[in-house]
């Protein structure tokens, strides 16, 4: 049988068979008992399936794994800590020392740190554009040394949308896969497959879990790049890997390859895996995320619409407002709506925006986004503390701009609040 996305949220990942626990069991176990050294033996030779060790796979994390695979209609996926570790993972299963990649200059500035100023120091090179020019423009920035494209589906904090046709045509016609970061849309609001993407990461930490109990990321492969046919520029998959015994992953794994490589190799070495306990509570907001996703979508609407007619606001970023200049792309990728979370500037500037935050009762001042609660952010303030206005400007963040991310309380007593904030400054 054939399940809408909403019953994958509940049923997928975890099957129970007669007399097993209903719900996902935690496997708080680092290791894994055999009955023979050729048994283990196995498993280190990739000979065969099943679990040695926590550090690279545990039943939990990959039952999870499992539902946000199908989830996103991908082939094969892994957990890691953070969604930090997931795109740095999801990069550098692909890249070395001496390649370079592109990306979307208007991503998460802790990702923009991450492939600009980090992975530059392992001698990868990023180049960040504006992912708003046309295609002739942005195909000049691709060089023979080119492994992938990046980008967020709606950005962080910016709240702009990504152009998956656009970018699927340019990536594939230069042979190099495209990345997707779906943390804000999730899979109940668009799935980046079905419009070219080849591989979609995850912060699950956000509207995934939904709670802000557990931090972690998700790599899913749609297993559609086809590795062999580039085979020149992805030796890591299309050469044999000596450190287990010359396998080459695109051969031996077909479209579980990718995350075959990235679990024997990166989580080998790196070990940023997701805590099995962690995983639990994961599961736990999965089964509620198509209920949550619509509910912060309606919210979130009805808060854009209250702050873009009040004339104590500057100005509002929302994709789903007619007004915004992303709409029509969120209209094609987002038709269900695209998230919670928008951003605004309060007349007065930076100041004001500050005064603002410190008079509101329900919404918090956190670092946290995209969670059931009611939170925001003042990225000048914050997160960019350092930068000046001209700096911040440079980077596409107004120093006025406050992120707001909409919970699922009632949206009268989200702009409730919102009012009387605005009144008192």
């Amino acid at each position: 049988m054939k399940s809408k996305i909403e019953t994958k949220c509940i049923h997928e990942g975890w099957k129970p068979e007669k007399g097993a626990a209903r719900q996902l069991p935690i496997y708080q176990s680092t290791t894994f008992k055999y009955d023979t050294s050729d048994e283990m033996g196995k498993l280190f030779d990739l000979e065969a399936e099943g679990y040695f060790y926590t550090r690279l796979q545990n039943p939990t994390n990959d039952a999870v794994a499992a539902k946000i695979c199908a989830l996103e209609g991908g082939a094969a996926a892994m957990l890691t800590s953070s969604g930090q570790a997931a795109n740095f993972y999801a990069l550098f299963n692909i890249c070395e020392a001496g390649d370079h990649f592109i990306a979307s200059s208007a991503i998460y500035g802790g990702t923009f740190n991450l492939f600009g100023v980090t992975m530059k120091k392992m001698g990868i090179e990023c180049t960040f554009v504006d992912q708003d020019l046309p295609e002739e423009e942005l195909a000049k920035y691709f060089k023979p040394n080119t492994k992938a494209v990046f980008g967020e589906t709606i950005t962080n904090p910016t709240v702009s949308v990504f152009d998956f046709e656009k970018f699927a045509r340019l990536a594939h016609s230069h042979g190099v896969p495209l990345i997707v970061d779906n943390t804000f849309a999730t899979p109940i609001n668009c799935r980046p497959f079905e419009w070219g993407a080849d591989i979609v990461t995850h912060s699950t930490t956000k509207y995934m879990d939904g709670h802000g109990v557990g931090v972690g990321g998700c790599i899913v492969d749609s297993g559609n790049f086809d590795w062999m046919a580039q085979a020149e520029k992805f030796p890591g998959l299309t050469t044999p890997d000596d450190s287990y015994h010359g396998i080459i992953y695109a051969e031996r794994f077909g479209k579980g390859a990718y995350i075959t490589k990235a679990t024997a190799q990166l989580m080998r070495d790196f070990g940023a895996i997701q805590s099995p306990q962690n995983a639990f509570y994961l599961n736990v907001g999965l089964e509620t995320l198509h209920l949550r996703m619509r509910q912060h979508c309606e919210n979130a609407l009805a808060v854009a619409k209250f702050l873009e007619g009040n004339d104590d606001v500057a100005w509002v970023n929302y994709p789903d407002l007619e007004s915004n200049p992303y709409n029509a792309l969120a209209k094609k990728y987002l038709p269900k709506g695209s998230c919670g979370v928008l951003s605004f500037g309060i007349k007065g500037g930076r100041e004001r925006s500050i005064q603002f935050m410190d008079k509101l009762k329900l919404a918090s001042i956190v670092t946290h986004v995209a969670d059931s609660k009611t939170c925001l952010l003042h990225p000048a303030s914050h997160t960019h503390r350092q930068l000046t206005d001209e700096q911040l400007r440079a980077a596409g963040i107004a120093p006025d701009l406050i992120r707001l991310s909409v919970g699922i309380e009632n949206a009268e007593d989200i702009i409730d609040d919102l009012k009387q904030a605005l009144a008192q400054v």
